[in-house]
């Protein structure tokens, strides 16, 4: 790799405030705010809204879309009906 070109990459905390779960790993974001971790060692924080660890799709709670009745309503509501169909 060239040198000089590439942002510093160093351990960041992420805290997931939905879901009350922080997690270190390395990044190149910066943040003002400053957390100690489990090792006693001083890192920098970011908070994010969602992570995997509240994300219905990796959580298993993820809603499961009801295209049936979706269309069944459309055609309700615009008057499309089973014997006017091609």
């Amino acid at each position: 790799m060239r040198t000089g070109i590439h942002p510093e990459s160093r351990p960041v905390v992420f805290r997931d405030r939905a879901a009350g779960v922080a997690f270190l790993t390395r990044s190149t974001a910066h943040s003002a705010r400053t957390i100690e971790w489990e090792d006693g060692a001083v890192h920098p924080l970011i908070d994010v809204e969602i992570s995997s660890a509240s994300h219905p799709f990796y959580t298993g709670t993820e809603r499961v879309l009801d295209t049936a009745g979706r269309v069944e309503r459309f055609e309700r509501r615009y008057g499309r009906t089973a014997s006017n169909r091609p």
